[in-house]
């Protein structure tokens, strides 16, 4: 399978080299020339299957031309054994024909470890088979990370770098990141906001120079296809949970950056009976302004209960675009010529995508009554994002006959300030492995919001 850039001026590249490389060399992001599909009868048959098993079934026709079978089951099960549920991904219902798949199983309490326990091991084989050491350089608005770090921290053929705005995560985000003491990672808190963070990353693609001889980068963000990948399982396991393919599963997911509603759009792309993918959004909400009123603006970054959402500029959208656009890559590269202008989408794109995709924004006062109120209702405790996920799924459910899941893409105890204004006084304990985090030592470096800073940090740190 043969991989292709978004913007339609980068040469295609195979699965390996497409995960090593990250951002195309355009500026684009890469996709699957063609998606693979499955019959129904093929996805009826994956009914029953353990998470791993499911997982093997629905990645293998992207790598089979760069990983053995033995390899691709050796990746996924070192991925997964860490969960700390043997469901790796259960589901609770929280309401009639309503449910939350619980995607915070996982070593650092965020769905984000789907993918990154994923993309470590993979880094792990392939710079092995090649005898080559990467830089990760990667921004993350709260639990991408975590998550990277803790998959690429033993990784001998790796540096990883993480830059997170500096005082705009949570306690317990920071410390999954800063307290990770191991000689190969380095956490940087950058005195910006996330979309920083992230013109940061993109810019250190785009010109290496200031790497030693002999290293490149490459890169965790969701940029990376295979992230993108490793989350489309997920989408297939709750609905055969639920009854598909036999009858639609519609998903509601709280979003910033589009990768993880994008899976679900792919998932759908390859047989699975979707009718309804919500976009779930705080009050950063350029992507249900795009969908509602085709008004896709920057407009100044708010700092909100739900940090991992404070995000305005969403790199998988692009992916999106290229679909809406019939994959012309010169038209996606025309309207994100200037990211900093006002977009606008043709009518004919905004049908296509008005089609599959609802949206909602959810503010910080809402987001706290919908914590305490499922609490009250249920005994459930969300956390912030998934409240608004959960918010944004009963505002805009098109079919109470099809079951809605909402993706609960991290624990509560990360966001104790949300938690304890929904109900005051309410500790929620962090798990058994994590019990000490608050009291352990950290190490970071706070830099200015320079290119140059940036760049003379990695380099005295690769030195």
């Amino acid at each position: 399978m043969k991989f292709i850039s978004t913007r339609g001026r980068a040469p295609s590249l195979s699965f390996a080299d497409t995960v090593l490389t990250g951002l195309a060399s355009d500026g684009g992001l890469y996709v699957p020339e063609n998606l693979p599909k499955f019959s129904q009868q093929e996805i009826a048959d994956m009914a029953g299957l353990n998470y791993s098993e499911l997982a093997f079934r629905i990645m293998w026709p992207f790598v089979a031309e760069d990983l053995t079978e033995d390899e691709m089951r050796g990746i996924i099960e070192r991925a997964y054994a860490n969960f700390r549920h043997a469901a790796i991904a259960p589901l609770v219902q929280t309401g009639h024909n309503e449910w939350v798949m619980e995607l915070f199983q996982g070593p650092t309490l965020a769905f984000k470890d789907f993918a990154l326990q994923f993309l470590g091991q993979l880094f792990d084989l392939l710079l092995k088979k090649r005898g080559e050491k990467v830089v990760v350089l990667g921004a993350t608005s709260g639990d991408t990370g975590s998550a990277a770090i803790e998959g690429c921290r033993h990784c001998d053929n790796i540096d990883i770098f993480i830059m997170h705005p500096h005082n705009r995560v949570s306690e317990v985000q920071r410390k999954q990141m800063t307290t990770v003491l191991s000689d190969n990672v380095f956490n940087i808190a950058l005195e910006g906001n996330f979309d920083d963070c992230q013109n940061m990353v993109k810019a250190s693609f785009a010109d290496q120079s200031f790497l030693p001889d002999g290293r490149r980068l490459v890169a965790v963000n969701s940029i990376n296809w295979a992230r993108i990948m490793a989350q489309i399982v997920y989408y297939f396991h709750a609905a055969l949970s639920l009854g598909g393919p036999h009858r639609p599963v519609n998903f509601s997911v709280p979003t910033g950056n589009f990768g993880d509603i994008f899976a679900g759009y792919l998932a759908r792309g390859m047989g699975l009976p979707i009718n309804q993918l919500v976009i779930a959004t705080n009050a950063n909400d350029i992507l249900h302004r795009c969908i509602s009123a085709n008004d896709h603006s920057p407009q100044p970054l708010v700092h909100s209960l739900s940090p991992s959402m404070d995000i305005m500029v969403s790199s998988n959208f692009e992916r999106l675009l290229f679909d809406l656009y019939d994959r012309d890559g010169a038209a996606v590269a025309e309207l994100l010529a200037d990211r900093r202008a006002a977009m606008k989408l043709d009518e004919r794109a905004l049908e296509k995508a008005r089609r599959l995709f609802s949206s909602e924004r959810v503010g910080d006062e809402r987001t706290v009554e919908v914590i305490r109120e499922v609490f009250e209702s249920t005994e459930y405790l969300l956390d912030p994002h998934t409240a608004i996920g959960l918010e944004a799924a009963r505002r805009a459910r098109k079919s109470s006959a099809e079951p809605m899941v909402c993706l609960a893409t991290a624990h509560p105890a990360k966001f104790a300030e949300a938690v304890d204004k929904a109900l005051p006084g309410t500790r929620v304990p962090l798990p058994h492995h994590m019990q000490d985090l608050l009291e352990r030592e950290e190490r970071l470096q706070v830099l200015p919001n320079e290119l140059s800073a940036i760049h003379d940090f990695i380099s005295r740190a690769l030195a």
